[in-house]
C-alpha cells in the first residue's frame, strides 16, 4: 500500500464483519453480503484535511486520501467530480420549500453519476491486476463503465435489457464494450453474464455492489456537498435507490466525515426515493422489515430505478433508519410533472429518476414531514438528454409566408 496516497486499509463484510485484504481483487463476501472499504482514518486525517481538499483540482480525485487508488499513475479519470450544488429558490418555492438545492450530476462523463463509479472501480480494477470486468446494466452504468474501461485499455463485457434507453447501447457500442441485450430485466441479465465471468480467467464481476469499489465513487457525492457547504450538512438528502449505491455511499461519507471531525455529528435524514413500479425497498420500510423481498412486475418510465432485488437493499433501510430518514415512491405520472415542472422553472432538464426526488420532495413536504425551513438537497443523477422520450415535441411546421401566432397567455404568463 501507498499509505501517502490512499489511507485504504481493507475490506469489511458489510453483514458478518469479516476482514479480507484490500490489495487483492474481491467481489463479495462468502456469505454473500457486498463488502466495504476501510481505512485509516488518522492516517488521512495526518495527509489531508479540508484546507487541503480546497486547493486541489476540483474532481473528486482531489479526495484521494478516502478513495482506494494506492498509486495516483493508476487513475483513470475524465475528469468527473465537483458537480454544482444548485439553489432552485423558483422551484423551491413552487413546491413549499425555499431552501432547495439540486447536486447535478448530468454535468459528467456520459452524463450520469454513474461515471464516479465507474472512474473508481476501474482504476482500482486495473491497479489490481483485473483481466477484464463484466456487468449487467440498466444502461447508464454499462455506459460509463464503457467509457473509463476504454480509457484505461480493459475489457469490459455488458449485457443490458431490450428495454434500457437505446443511447446507452449506442454509448456502450461506441466505447468498444462487448455488448448483448436480454430480453428480462436487470437480473436476468447478470445471470446469464455470471457463468461468462467465471469462464474468464482474472475477470470481475462489477454488478452493482459484487465489488467493493464503485461504491466508494459514489461516496464522492456525499464528500462533495459537505465541502460545498462549508463543511456543514444539510438537513434532509433525497436520493434515487435502484440498487442503493448512491445513498449508501453518502452515508458511508458521512459517518467518514463525522469520525474524522470535519463535519458535526449531526447527520441529514436520507430520504430512498424509488418508483411505484418498482419499490421494493419502501415495501420493506413500510413492513419495519431489516431486507428487501424481490419485486414482481418492475417498470417504470425511471428506468435506473428498475432494479427488483437490490443486493444492498438492507444496507438502504440501514442508513434511512440511522438518519431518522424515510423510504418514499412517486408514480410515473407525478415524475414526469415533476420532471416537467423543474425545466420549465429552472431551465434544468433532468432525468426521471432525478424528478423523481423531486416530486417526493414536494409529497414530503405537503404531507408535513418536510418543513419550508428544512435545507434540502437533491439528487439529480442524470442528464435529460438522455431520455428524450419523456418530453413530447411534436410542433407544427409553418410555411414561409405564415406569421408566427400570438402567444398563448396562459403559456407567457
Amino acid at each position: 500500500m501507498n499509505y501517502d496516497y490512499s489511507a485504504l486499509s481493507h475490506l469489511d463484510c458489510s453483514r458478518c464483519g469479516t476482514q479480507l485484504d484490500a490489495g487483492r481483487l474481491q467481489g463479495t463476501c462468502e456469505c454473500g453480503a457486498p463488502l466495504l472499504a476501510r481505512y485509516d482514518l488518522g492516517r488521512a486525517a495526518e495527509l489531508a484535511g479540508p484546507d487541503e481538499f480546497s486547493s486541489r483540482p476540483p474532481c473528486l480525485w482531489r479526495y484521494h486520501e478516502l478513495l482506494p487508488v494506492t498509486r495516483p499513475e493508476n487513475v483513470v479519470s475524465l475528469g468527473e467530480g465537483m458537480t454544482p450544488l444548485i439553489p432552485m429558490p423558483r422551484l423551491g418555492r413552487e413546491i413549499g420549500l425555499p431552501g432547495l438545492l439540486m447536486k447535478d450530476e448530468g454535468v459528467l462523463p456520459t452524463a450520469t453519476f454513474k461515471a464516479r463509479g465507474a472512474a473508481v472501480g476501474v482504476s482500482r480494477a486495473a491497479e489490481l491486476g483485473a483481466a477484464g470486468v463484466a456487468m449487467p446494466t440498466n444502461g447508464n452504468a454499462g455506459a460509463a463503465w464503457a467509457a473509463f474501461c476504454a480509457r484505461a485499455g480493459l475489457p469490459l463485457l455488458v449485457a443490458m435489457p431490450a428495454d434500457a434507453p437505446a443511447i446507452t447501447r449506442s454509448e456502450c457500442v461506441a466505447a468498444g464494450a462487448e455488448t448483448y441485450v436480454v430480453d428480462g430485466l436487470i437480473g436476468d441479465a447478470g445471470r446469464m453474464l455470471a457463468p461468462v465471468v467465471r469462464e474468464r480467467a482474472g475477470w470481475l464481476d462489477v454488478s452493482t455492489l459484487r465489488e467493493p469499489y464503485r461504491l466508494e465513487g459514489k461516496k464522492t457525492i456525499g464528500l462533495e456537498i459537505a465541502e460545498q457547504l462549508g463543511w456543514r450538512v444539510p438537513d434532509v438528502i433525497l436520493c434515487p435507490s435502484g440498487g442503493g449505491v448512491g445513498l449508501i455511499g453518502i452515508w458511508k461519507a458521512l459517518q467518514e466525515l463525522a469520525k474524522l471531525g470535519w463535519i458535526e455529528s449531526k447527520v441529514p435524514r436520507l430520504v430512498a426515493v424509488q418508483a411505484a413500479g418498482c419499490a421494493p425497498i419502501v415495501a420493506a420500510f413500510e413492513r419495519d422489515e431489516p431486507t428487501t423481498s424481490a419485486w414482481p412486475d418492475a417498470r417504470t418510465a425511471a428506468f435506473g430505478l428498475t432494479v427488483p432485488a437490490p443486493l444492498g437493499g438492507f444496507l438502504v433501510l440501514e442508513a434511512v433508519r440511522a438518519t431518522g430518514g424515510c423510504a418514499i415512491a412517486v408514480t410515473d405520472a407525478e415524475l414526469l410533472v415533476a420532471q416537467a415542472l423543474t425545466a420549465r422553472l429552472e431551465g434544468a432538464w433532468i432525468c426521471p429518476e432525478g424528478a423523481a426526488c423531486i416530486a417526493a420532495a414536494s409529497q414530503l413536504h405537503e404531507s408535513g414531514w418536510l418543513g419550508a425551513g428544512d435545507e434540502v438537497v437533491v439528487l439529480n443523477t442524470g442528464a435529460g438528454l438522455k431520455y428524450p422520450e419523456t418530453v413530447t415535441a411534436d410542433l407544427p411546421v409553418l410555411p414561409l409566408d405564415s406569421p408566427i401566432p400570438a402567444p398563448d397567455p396562459a403559456v407567457v404568463s
